[in-house]
């Protein structure tokens, strides 16, 4: 798998990268989540699951590794792997903002709070520190919205800015309509005149493009990007059986068959087919599904197939209501 330079932060990753949302709780919105954990959601067999997967992703050449606090026990999944395993030459990126609430449930009134308060990222720094000491490269907003203030609360900019001067690369994760308009804010954000962002990790898929133009300009400028959701929470893999996605789907199927592969894996080509992607996250939860995903690395999409495959984008307002919709599981 290829290995490569995320912007100008210095960190090494490579082409495809391993996040852990579905591997570190057993709820999530990933479609058919419930059937990679065979309905065993104990500590002991996720975190044997996880463990299998991530000596998968390694195997096959994944150096980027992507967990957060509100992950359920992913920050520790990964950690006591790191300690085991005693693997060198990777880099690691978290994220705070969000605290976890499920209290290990598939269901519950809130799986997530989030807080981009001085406070929390106080907390939660000292909390990912705590598991990982200097193995932690990289500490991420999580879902940073102009919404939330984050990108103008001074107190949590000028923290941000301490952790980059101890050495800690920063970057955040955007979500939803506007991420366009938030990744130019953080772009331009600096603190004592230095920009504050390494990196921005935001979703980009053959349904969800409208962030292109932002991403190309963030990179330009040097800005590490990581794109998440490239399968679209599972809607671009053979588990979306939904009538409504039935003619995309056949479009979808027709060219993974001309590529001789899977609908996953071609969708996971387009991403890295872009010039100003440097990592794409697999988020698979069985070593199964990594193993689909990262055939992406041996495919070469050319413009005629991502102009073809253009026409299956959704409008912003569409693709995230269809993701709020779907069902935690």
């Amino acid at each position: 798998m290829q290995q490569r330079s995320l912007g100008n932060s210095g960190l090494a990753v490579s082409s495809i990268g391993l996040g852990l949302a579905a591997l570190g709780r057993p709820g999530y919105i990933n479609l058919g989540h419930e059937e990679d954990l065979e309905a065993d959601y104990t500590v002991v067999a996720m975190e044997a699951r996880a463990y299998r997967v991530l000596d998968s992703a390694w195997e096959a050449g994944v150096r980027y590794y992507d967990a957060a606090r509100s992950y359920g026990r992913a920050e520790a999944f990964l950690s006591s792997w790191l300690q085991a395993r005693k693997h060198q030459d990777l880099t690691v990126g978290s994220k705070w903002g969000y605290t976890y609430m499920a209290d290990w449930g598939v269901q519950a009134d809130a799986h997530e709070i989030k807080e981009h308060s001085l406070d929390v990222l106080t907390k939660q720094t000292a909390q990912s520190r705590e598991l990982f000491g200097d193995r932690l490269h990289l500490y991420q907003i999580h879902s940073a919205t102009l919404e939330s203030g984050v990108l103008e609360n001074q107190p949590v900019l000028e923290k941000l800015g301490e952790l980059r001067n101890s050495g800690l690369k920063i970057g955040l994760s955007v979500s939803g309509t506007k991420q366009s308009e938030v990744i130019r804010k953080a772009v331009s954000t600096e603190v004592n005149g230095m920009p504050l962002f390494d990196t921005c990790q935001a979703t980009w898929n053959i349904l969800e493009t409208s962030a292109s133009g932002a991403l190309a300009e963030a990179h330009d400028a040097g800005v590490g990007i990581i794109i998440k959701e490239g399968l679209a929470n599972g809607r671009l893999t053979s588990r979306n059986v939904c009538e409504s996605f039935a003619a995309k789907r056949m479009i979808i199927e027709s060219m993974a068959s001309s590529y001789g592969t899977t609908i996953d894996a071609l969708a996971l080509a387009a991403v890295m087919a872009l010039p100003w992607v440097d990592t794409v996250l697999s988020g698979a939860a069985s070593v199964d599904h990594l193993q689909s995903n990262n055939a992406a690395a041996s495919i070469k999409i050319d413009e005629a197939a991502m102009s073809q495959l253009s026409v299956l984008a959704e409008t912003p307002d569409d693709y995230w209501a269809t993701r709020s919709a779907l069902a935690w599981n």
